[in-house]
């Protein structure tokens, strides 16, 4: 570690339990981050931010005024630029040692197992819900763990997956139809509940990388930002 990094990180270096050893661990790591929208922008952020060594981009979209409400990586210049570029500007912007792949694509069941298993940590920040079931069921047949998270409105909620804990589909069973499903773009939802649901998958990342702490494992945490409270609900696996 440099002299520069060492000042960069020191805040984290002298946290309990953390320390250089935490550090070096970050910068050691590969986290993966698919969707790079409202959850997506500000794990990269932070991430980026404590220094993981390396963070995957993936996301075939593009910039559209739409997104700027709450996508806080992608700024009013970006519009029609892929996501995967403009947030990668801004990250190199805030970390230069911080190695950005942009993967710009959609995650699809056939590059799903090949893109996921060469990272350490899944972060799923995406808003579709045949995503997200590919996501876990990859995940859980490559014993990958993974940050699930999603929004609606005024509300969220997160969990993180360890092998042998519980999965999407214990939570909340077999894969629902796409129209059975209120979706942002129809319902709305409230940009600044997108930056805590995703600051906390960025939590979850960091504390499976270095060790420290306990994980959202078999714990489903809800947020509902109008009376800004917090529940969590057990899972029985």
């Amino acid at each position: 570690m440099t002299g520069e990094q060492a000042l960069r990180y020191s805040r984290h270096m002298k946290l309990p339990h953390f320390g250089p050893e935490g550090q070096r661990k970050l910068q050691a790591a590969r986290v993966l981050i698919i969707g790079v929208g409202g959850l997506g922008s500000p794990a990269a952020l932070y991430l980026a931010a404590a220094g993981v060594g390396t963070i995957a981009l993936m996301d075939g979209d593009k910039v559209s005024l739409s997104n700027l409400q709450r996508q806080i990586l992608h700024f009013t210049p970006d519009l029609d630029k892929p996501k995967t570029l403009s947030a990668t500007e801004k990250l190199h912007s805030l970390n230069p040692d911080v190695n950005i792949v942009g993967i710009n694509r959609f995650l699809e069941a056939g590059n799903a197992p090949q893109v996921i298993a060469d990272y350490d940590f899944i972060i799923d920040a995406t808003d579709s819900i045949e995503a997200k079931y590919l996501i876990n069921d990859t995940c859980v047949e490559a014993a990958k763990p993974f940050s699930h998270g999603a929004l609606l409105r005024y509300e969220g909620y997160t969990f993180t997956y360890l092998p042998g804990h519980a999965t999407l589909r214990d939570i909340f069973g077999p894969q629902p139809a796409a129209d059975e499903i209120l979706t942002c773009s129809r319902a709305g939802v409230l940009g600044a509940a997108a930056g805590i649901i995703g600051t906390i998958q960025a939590a979850e990342a960091i504390k499976h990388i270095t060790g420290i702490g306990q994980l959202l494992t078999d714990r489903l945490l809800t947020l509902d930002a109008l009376s800004m409270t917090f529940s969590q609900i057990d899972i029985v696996h």
